[in-house]
């Protein structure tokens, strides 16, 4: 079976090996998410800057990895580059099951954030090397469907293992032996697997580029606090874990669907595609203030995780836009390491701002976000007829002249 790229075809099984690799975006971090709470209990000596240290530093250093990866990817063979980095994932879930002592699982977590970054920006850069047009932006829906779905998938596995034993969760990181399996297909393909050079040097229009950087982070900014947030409100309204927990899911499933149909957004909406979406964002936090029930609060999930589910893949499309082809997953890895340093800073934010207010409530970092929400949406509709906002699916030549 042959799939059409805009520029020819490609074999399926080279479609499912980029597929694979954008299902592993999502798994950092996934296995310790729901042991984190046992931590004190398993490891009663270690502090909670260690257990804080367990869960962000395969984070922090997964973004100068994908920097780092996106650079390489201009000098050496691609999947010698993404077999390195799959073999450091899968070596990490081992060590993380062979771990008895808090200091090791720290260490194995700083291993794994090296092996993510060196994979992030290589589904993102070989679909932005195959596809074109109409083309690439559909596998950049489907791509960070497929990411979505299997954070939802592997969520809901790790906590079940969870249950049973706290090494259990760890077997997610064995994941990218599948990927590790097609990347040999990959090999034989030298689309995939060559750096991409020409005779021209290439460029980046850094201006579009920090425009993309600015909006994604603060995007994902607005929408993480339903993971960080969420589950403490929920809290405060007398849910369980496993309510808040639902709620997230949904959230996150939300995210899949746009991926499915995201030329037809863009077709009916254009330039006004993200300011849509900031104002499905905005409708998702304010249900989620004004009322404590868990059919509203799971309604503003979705509202929020539909808003965002367009606007990530739309920026990875834009990013490949903005940059010469040997330089374009170079481009890739600035914008989703911005992703990494949302989550990253997000509960500082919050926590800052709470203590300049004086406010010390759950519902304040939904109002806060709100408040920047509303703020972006004028900016969106102000600025609809430029680069960052104009998403038309005939960009790509004048975006490229102005390299």
């Amino acid at each position: 079976m042959k799939i059409k790229t805009g520029q020819g075809t490609m074999p399926l099984v080279i479609l499912l090996g980029i597929w694979s690799i954008s299902a592993l975006n999502a798994i950092p971090g996934l296995a310790v998410s729901p042991i984190l709470g046992q931590m004190s209990t398993i490891f009663p000596q270690s502090s909670e800057f260690d257990i804080q240290l367990l869960s962000s530093l395969p984070s922090l250093l997964t973004i100068p990895f994908i920097l780092l990866s996106g650079k390489l990817t201009e000098h050496i063979n691609n999947i010698f580059l993404l077999q390195t980095g799959l073999i450091i994932f899968v070596l990490s879930g081992l060590f993380y099951i062979l771990s008895t002592e808090m200091w090791q699982l720290i260490a194995v977590s700083a291993l794994l954030g090296i092996g993510s970054g060196l994979i992030v920006p290589l589904s993102t850069g070989l679909i932005s090397r195959y596809f074109t047009g109409k083309y690439r932006t559909r596998q950049f829906g489907l791509s960070s469907a497929i990411t979505n779905i299997t954070l939802v998938s592997a969520t809901l596995l790790t906590g079940y293992l969870a249950g049973i034993d706290w090494h259990l969760p760890f077997v997610v990181y064995f994941f990218p032996i599948v990927a590790f399996v097609f990347s040999f297909y990959l090999k034989k393909d030298p689309v995939s697997a060559a750096p991409v050079r020409t005779n021209n040097p290439g460029k980046i229009n850094v201006k579009h580029l920090i425009g993309l950087m600015a909006f994604y982070g603060l995007v994902t900014y607005l929408v993480v606090i339903i993971s960080f947030n969420l589950p403490f409100l929920m809290k405060e309204y007398r849910f369980d874990t496993e309510t808040s927990g639902i709620i997230i899911s949904m959230f996150y499933s939300a995210i899949v669907v746009p991926g499915f149909f995201l030329n037809k957004i863009l077709s009916t909406f254009k330039y006004l595609t993200k300011c849509m979406c900031l104002l499905c964002i905005a409708a998702g936090l304010l249900l989620v203030l004004i009322s404590s029930n868990v059919w509203i609060l799971g309604t503003g999930a979705v509202f929020m995780g539909f808003g965002y589910g367009v606007i990530q893949p739309l920026i990875y499309d834009q990013t490949s836009q903005v940059a010469t082809p040997e330089k374009t997953t170079l481009a890739l890895a600035f914008v989703m390491s911005m992703n990494y340093l949302a989550i990253l800073l997000c509960p500082t934010i919050i926590d800052t701002f709470q203590s300049l207010f004086h406010i010390h409530s759950q519902q304040f970092a939904f109002s806060f976000n709100l408040s920047i929400t509303l703020l972006a949406i004028v900016w969106s509709y102000a600025a609809r007829h430029t680069f960052l906002f104009n998403d038309n699916l005939e960009n790509d030549k004048s975006s490229l002249e102005e390299l």
